[in-house]
């Protein structure tokens, strides 16, 4: 489609639902100026995002649910517009006469069993010609509703005004219908579209990976940009440390003193300065819930959607990185040199990645918010820890904690990384007592921090590197196994369906709704 066409075709859809008023309005979030849209609104949007791409087999969960009588006519009478070359199978609850009327097929359920299924207009005289007649001026699915209902026990019990109990009536219904004309007709007319096979429906067609991945990462971007919470107050919060870094140890001389307070330094920006990234895991939990509705309802990929939340969160943190990285470097007066500079906020915007890459899986695997916390965070302690610097390399223990989480954790190369580029090539003196004894920083490097010298700095921040993609291709992983699973149960559930059609001819299912929770439960694919 070109964008003229699409522009179009979203306008339209908009006005059939009654949105015309509220296009261009923020839907809501924190910081949005007034309310947002309401919540009929919301809900009519949410049926906008299902009928924009003009599916041929359309489920929705009570889709007039939160609206009043007119929005939901409206909503409804847009819906069943629609109908034309497609089929909508909708779920709702107490609908009002007007919308009544618009069905043209209806399934009363009781308690998972079919009480009426076929035409809504002939559900009434099914009801009168068995003694529950719909009163005048009432609505009748009101009437359907109260006469079937069982979850009240008085009512079963006792019934309604001399009525029969709840149980009695539904069985009576339902004995019924199975011997009325109508069941047989549908009878049939379900073992003929069985026999036929039915038309395959077409998969639709998709923008391709490119223009998925650029409007992802555009669109996770502006969400980024708007949610001052995301990344602008914990960029505050960088600036205000980095401050306090600067202060605190503000241009360290040469001395034997020095060592000690720019190693402090470096743990503090590795450690606690990445550990900060857990904020962001909120943000990620809804992510997921976002990318799961649409990707099980077919819009995009695993794979797009990797690349555009992991190239929308660049540029943030790489600000973070220059700027509160900048004035926590040079207030210190760390290693003169824009190439030690460079070095330093690479190492620490590649470990501010890891950490939001580990937070991601964190969130894919565990979608609750305070147990992701307390898992992320839990997992940050322990690379921490075994990282080299809170305890030397060679005084951890060596079960667990040097094999293997010391080669594990990503602080290691970091630690490692950042002295190498603050302590090569200096030297310190120690003026006590009057004598001038120097040490150079390489001496500080294989004795103080044991750091591995046999390769450089560079290969530090390529194992930093290395394990950012690792993490991002775990997280695709875990993603992609989860809609794997998905798919088999939609597979397993199909299987089942072409082995009911054998005994089709013989009894009528439970319910054509069967399984029916939302609009996103259902691939029309298996269909």
């Amino acid at each position: 489609m070109t964008k003229s066409e699409k522009i179009q075709i979203a306008e339209q859809t908009i006005k059939e639902m009654g949105l015309q008023d509220a296009m261009n309005t923020r839907i809501g979030g924190w910081g949005t100026k007034g309310k947002g849209i309401s919540g009929g609104e919301k809900r009519r949007l949410s049926i906008c995002m299902e009928i924009l791409t003009r599916p041929k087999l359309l489920f929705l969960d009570e889709p007039t649910s939160g609206l009043d009588s007119a929005a939901s006519y409206y909503v409804m009478n847009g819906i069943s517009r629609q109908r034309l070359g497609r089929t909508i199978i909708t779920s709702i609850h107490q609908p009002s006469a007007e919308v009544f009327n618009l069905f043209h097929n209806l399934c009363l359920m009781s308690s998972g069993r079919t009480v009426y299924f076929g035409p809504a207009s002939a559900a009434i005289e099914l009801f009168g010609t068995n003694g529950f007649p719909c009163p005048t001026l009432q609505n009748p699915s009101d009437h359907f509703l109260k006469t079937i209902n069982k979850d009240f026990y008085e009512d079963i019990e006792h019934g309604l005004a001399g009525r029969k109990p709840t149980e009695e009536v539904v069985d009576l219904l339902i004995n019924s219908y199975k011997s009325s004309e109508g069941y047989h007709k549908i009878q049939n007319q379900v073992l003929e579209i069985c026999q036929q096979g039915g038309e395959i429906l077409e998969k639709r067609s998709h923008a391709n990976f490119t223009t998925q991945s650029l409007v992802l990462t555009r669109r996770s971007s502006v969400n980024m940009f708007r949610d001052l919470g995301y990344y602008w107050m914990r960029f505050a919060s960088y600036v205000v440390i980095a401050l306090g870094l600067g202060s605190i140890y503000y241009n360290v001389d040469s001395s034997y003193g020095s060592i000690v307070e720019r190693g402090l330094m470096v743990a503090f920006v590795v450690s606690f300065m990445t550990f900060m990234t857990v904020g962001g895991f909120p943000s990620f939990v809804e992510d997921m819930k976002v990318f799961q509705r649409e990707n099980l309802n077919g819009h995009y990929g695993c794979c797009a959607f990797v690349i555009g939340n992991t190239l929308s969160s660049m540029p943030y943190l790489l600000l973070i990185s220059l700027v509160p990285g900048a004035i926590a470097y040079f207030l210190t007066g760390f290693q003169n040199g824009f190439g030690h500079f460079i070095y330093f906020a690479l190492v620490l915007f590649t470990s501010m990645m890891i950490v939001e890459s580990l937070m991601a899986n964190v969130a894919a695997i565990v979608p609750n918010f305070l147990m992701g916390i307390v898992i992320g965070a839990g997992i940050q302690g322990l690379q921490i820890l075994s990282g080299g610097f809170f305890q030397t390399p060679n005084e951890l223990p060596k079960p667990i904690w040097k094999y293997p989480l010391y080669y594990l954790s990503f602080h290691k190369y970091a630690y490692q990384g950042m002295f190498k580029n603050e302590f090569d090539g200096l030297t310190f003196t120690d003026n006590l007592n009057g004598n001038n004894h120097t040490i150079s920083g390489e001496d500080v490097l294989r004795d103080k921090w044991q750091v591995e010298m046999a390769y450089s700095k560079w290969i530090d921040l390529s194992i930093l590197v290395g394990t950012l993609i690792v993490y991002r291709l775990v997280f695709f992983l875990i993603i992609k196994t989860n809609e794997k699973v998905v798919h088999t149960r939609k597979a397993s559930t199909s299987i089942l369906s072409n082995r009911s059609r054998q005994i089709m001819g013989k009894s009528l299912p439970a319910s054509p709704l069967h399984g029916l929770t939302s609009s996103h439960d259902i691939s029309t694919d298996n269909v």
